[in-house]
């Protein structure tokens, strides 16, 4: 019998949310974005690469999901905290590159990505928290070292 535990709800949560995020980003990318007239009016490499950049933030994303999963899981988390700190650092240079090139070229925009804004900083925070979930010991290790 496998005996399969949740260790760290937070990473479990945030490993939800990155599917969730991937999908969403997916579908918005595709039946949203990427049929506009704006983008049609764009060269055919043009498009190419818009459409392959939309799709890596979706591909990431995903990835993110598959690796909390896998973190939630994790007998001993501090092994893990360190890539959740990475994720955490991708995630606040994303949202600054947002915020910043929004900014910069269109700074009546801003208030349109206000949602997504909200999103990265929940996600951040619910991972921050879950870096300082402290592992749980059985007694049976305790009373093991005692002797």
């Amino acid at each position: 019998m496998i005996n399969i535990k949740v260790r760290n709800i937070c990473y479990f949560i945030a490993g939800i949310l990155a599917v969730l995020f991937a999908f969403t980003h997916g579908w918005n990318g595709q039946s949203t974005v990427l049929p506009m007239p704006e983008v049609q009016a764009m060269s055919m490499d043009t498009q190419t690469v818009f459409t392959y950049v939309w799709h890596i933030i979706t591909a990431e994303n995903l990835i993110f999901g598959i690796v909390f999963f896998f973190m939630s899981f994790q007998r001993e988390q501090s092994r893990v905290r360190f890539a959740a700190w990475m994720i955490v650092a991708i995630l606040i240079v994303r949202l600054m590159v947002i915020l910043g090139v929004t900014a910069l070229l269109n700074v009546s925009a801003l208030k349109g990505t206000f949602i997504d804004s909200i999103a990265i900083v929940i996600y951040a925070a619910l991972i921050i928290v879950g870096t300082t979930v402290k592992e749980k010991r059985s007694i049976g290790k305790q009373i093991q070292k005692q002797v």
